[in-house]
């Protein structure tokens, strides 16, 4: 009877796992979403500092009034990109979370599911044994005994 209580546990921990993978699935492309993320902000950063650069080596040698405004109109247009790829990136870092405690979800809804299963698969086989164990010590019973003198 346990026994087939596992056994008809078995198409349920079949969808579980399959849930889970998707769940891993899901983990694995947010987690290269972020990475993307970080990377593109990272650049943006970057791209900035070396402008910032440029404005110091340009401006020890004088600029113009025009050079001055369009570097100060890209600056303030590369401000607003950096914000919104941080923007992005705490976006991504929470569907990232929320991936990640959906696969922890269903990773323990697989592992209790397993774990009763063989609860009922172990309980099954203590089962079993007890059945053996007492025809055994029925026959033992009833095979006559010899004694010797």
């Amino acid at each position: 009877m346990a026994t087939s209580r596992a056994a008809r546990l078995a198409p349920v921990v079949d969808m579980a796992e399959k849930a889970e993978k998707t769940a891993v699935q899901r983990l694995a492309y947010f987690q290269g979403q972020v990475a993307v993320a970080e990377s593109k902000l990272a650049d943006l950063e970057n791209f900035r500092l070396e402008y910032q650069e440029q404005w110091i080596a340009r401006g020890s040698h004088g600029v113009s009034g025009q050079w001055l405004l369009g570097y100060q109109g890209f600056l303030a247009q590369l401000g607003t990109a950096i914000d919104q790829q941080r923007q992005s990136l705490v976006w991504h870092q929470n569907n990232l979370e929320k991936a990640r405690q959906s696969w922890q979800e269903a990773f323990a809804r697989v592992e209790g599911l397993r774990k009763l299963v063989q609860r009922y698969i172990d309980e099954a086989r203590r089962l079993e044994d007890k059945r053996e164990q007492k025809l055994l010590d029925e026959l033992s019973q009833r095979l006559p005994r010899q004694d010797s003198y």
